[in-house]
């Protein structure tokens, strides 16, 4: 049987990674205040047909159901956050900061940096329509990527307004049900050969060099922006962004502030992206609930990556795997005579909150300090002739010391 294009197994190895990362994730999320969350891995696909644009739609996991339900795996999340905020909005104080990062599913053609099943932190800032609400996300974003080991040097957050992108269009004659598909072009013209993006843009009656003009002079967009920037600078944080109008997001739902990050080498896709979404929740309310909102997601494909090519974040996620090995301490059994006490060793030790292991059956006293290296144990104890004494062993430094195994747990843990 053949792992399934774009998903992936995770061994041991792969899971200690995918801990690294949700650890991060949690930690940074929680500390500006945020709480968990998390919805259905299913949803009706009109969820997404209205909500998330038909580039999307295509990229659907969906199949009827035995119920005769149309239905889809997850892609995104905002579509679903919208729709349970907008059910219990009233029990909630406003604003309302949540964040979840379980798996979204999406059929697409699978390469570096984007596979068809990924993990993805979701941070969302609910009720408040102000510049400080979008410099919070914004700080949280930044503080996120720092808490994996990379630095100013190594990502930007690049800022544009998808409002002004609409004016652009429409003060150009673009009819409103295609500004949309005009804005799927933009998205694209970084990745897209001049010949093609020049076809593209002609079918609207816009010309290549006039998008150009637009994106080479953010002043105006800057000025707008100003406020959120002021508040990142107060922050010390303003050296993580920038003002560029080639950021558009694909998105339908999208309306004021758009951002995505990069490596500042260009070597990887996007690391995130997001922006606000002010009218979603009065669309999935039929008009009953108005909310701002913004969000952001971030896949940890790509990080993974990245994390891979920076030298100290490498560093620092191998130091937190190492720090948690899967045995602390490794019992071993000199004597199988003694074997009774050392499960019974075995068993406090682990009551007291130490990893520990040890050999399920009889095995020469050499292999069994070979296993306890092998799990990166930091103390091999040795059960013997010695008992009630035991030899603890600290497999570092090779220091060897006799000690009682009553209260050894306490000794150990201090």
């Amino acid at each position: 049987m053949q792992l399934l294009p774009g998903f992936r197994d995770f061994y041991p190895e792969d899971c200690a990674l995918r801990n690294y990362t949700l650890s991060v994730w949690r930690e940074v999320a929680s500390r500006y205040g945020f709480l968990e969350y998390d919805g259905p891995v299913l949803e009706s696909i009109d969820l997404y047909k209205k909500k998330s644009g038909g580039e999307l739609v295509g990229q659907l996991f969906d199949f009827v159901d035995k119920g005769e339900r149309h239905v889809a795996l997850r892609p995104e999340m905002t579509p679903t956050l919208a729709r349970m905020v907008a059910a219990r909005e009233r029990d909630y104080k406003k604003p309302l900061k949540w964040f979840c990062a379980p798996s979204f599913f999406r059929y697409e053609k699978q390469q570096r940096g984007r596979l068809r099943e990924f993990l993805q932190l979701n941070c969302d800032i609910l009720g408040d329509p102000s510049p400080a609400a979008d410099a919070e996300l914004l700080a949280l974003l930044i503080d996120i990527l720092r808490g994996f080991g990379l630095g100013a040097g190594d990502f930007v957050i690049r800022l544009s307004d998808r409002d002004a992108w609409m004016q652009f269009a429409m003060g150009r004659g673009v009819a409103q049900e295609r500004v949309l598909d005009f804005l799927g072009v933009v998205d694209k013209l970084e990745r897209m050969p001049e010949p093609e993006s020049r076809r593209k843009l002609g079918e609207f009656g816009i010309e290549l060099e006039a998008v150009r003009a637009f994106i080479a002079d953010p002043s105006a967009e800057a000025a707008k922006l100003q406020g959120i920037l002021a508040d990142l600078k107060a922050r010390g944080l303003e050296e993580y962004v920038a003002v560029d109008l080639t950021i558009v997001r694909g998105l339908a739902y999208y309306t004021g502030l758009v951002f995505e990050v990069f490596d500042r080498g260009g070597k990887e896709r996007a690391l995130a992206g997001g922006g606000r979404y002010d009218a979603l929740l009065e669309v999935m309310s039929d008009g009953k609930v108005r909310m701002p909102a913004l969000g952001f997601g971030m896949g940890d494909v790509v990080l993974g990556n990245m994390l891979e090519e920076v030298p100290a974040a490498k560093a620092r996620r191998d130091a937190w795997i190492a720090a948690r090995r899967a045995a602390e301490v490794y019992v071993i059994v000199a004597e199988e005579a003694r074997r009774p006490e050392a499960l019974g060793l075995v068993q406090r030790l682990r009551e007291a909150g130490l990893r520990t292991d040890f050999a399920l059956s009889a095995a020469k006293v050499g292999k069994q300090f070979q296993a306890a290296e092998g799990l990166g144990a930091q103390y091999a104890v040795v059960v013997g002739a010695e008992w009630p004494q035991v030899k603890v062993k600290e497999l570092a430094t090779r220091e060897e010391r006799t000690l009682p195994a009553e209260g050894l747990a306490a000794l150990l843990k201090g």
